[in-house]
């Protein structure tokens, strides 16, 4: 999503170029695409062989909304999880504790947009003398 969200080129980012750029192989970099594009997070420019681009604009774009595209649900502790049915549900003070942190998470997540991430990169990309344009 970085690597996309940076991309200034109308004909989005090439995977070739996203796999070097972030050294990922070829392969696993399909499994995250396809991903994102189930999630509707990108979109590829003018058909299968074409750059990608992202679906919004990067501000639209929480790091949640990234991560549910991986996984349904945040559970730090299993007994989260909507698929454990716990005896102790209604009377656990460490499932309230956990359960806390756990939304503290996710609304760290949701306040953080993908544009923080990439005006953050192109700062460290700019300070230590790299090229902050992208090569697609």
């Amino acid at each position: 999503m970085m690597e996309i969200g940076m991309s200034k080129s109308q004909n989005g980012i090439y995977q070739k170029d996203i796999s070097k750029n972030q050294n990922i192989s070829f392969k696993y970099l399909d499994q995250i695409i396809s991903a994102l594009k189930a999630a509707g997070l990108i979109t590829n420019v003018k058909g299968k062989k074409s750059g990608y681009i992202i679906t919004r604009e990067p501000h639209e774009i929480t790091i949640y909304e990234i991560y549910k595209a991986f996984e349904p649900e945040i559970s730090i502790v299993e007994c989260l999880s909507k698929n454990v049915d716990c005896p102790y549900e209604n009377c656990c003070a460490c499932k309230d504790f956990w359960e806390g942190l756990n939304t503290q998470i996710i609304e760290y997540l949701s306040k953080h947009t993908l544009d923080d991430l990439v005006k953050k990169q192109l700062s460290y990309k700019s300070h230590s003398g790299q090229d902050s344009q992208n090569k697609a």
